[in-house]
């Protein structure tokens, strides 16, 4: 099960978040609740279910003060992915910024 942990800002437009996520091949995207309204418009564009996670607290490889100083991790993508795959889940795709630069997308996969 390949999971694709979303960050993205809140003026994002859907369709950068589409044309951004649906090049990854996953079967279920996770984000935070903040971002659940787009991130629901995503799911619906994608058909793919949608994991609304918890992050703070969640290590993660990428460290950004302004995400660790708002959301208490270091990347809301890689958190997400992390926990939404569960316990033995592991980053198999670290956060990668897309070109608009507003969207960050992370992949974790259970072991």
């Amino acid at each position: 099960m390949k999971v694709a942990g979303i960050g993205c800002r809140n003026d994002t437009p859907l369709a950068a978040l589409t044309q951004a996520v649906a090049k990854l091949d996953a079967d279920i995207l996770a984000g935070i609740a903040i971002r659940a309204p787009l991130l629901e418009q995503l799911s619906q564009a994608l058909d793919l279910p949608l994991q609304i996670v918890e992050i703070a607290g969640i290590e993660t490889p990428s460290q950004s003060p302004r995400i660790q100083a708002l959301h208490a991790t270091g990347s809301v993508a890689e958190a997400a992915a992390l926990v939404a795959a569960g316990p033995t889940a592991k980053l198999t795709q670290p956060r990668i910024v897309s070109e608009c630069g507003r969207i960050t997308i992370a992949i974790a996969e259970v072991s």
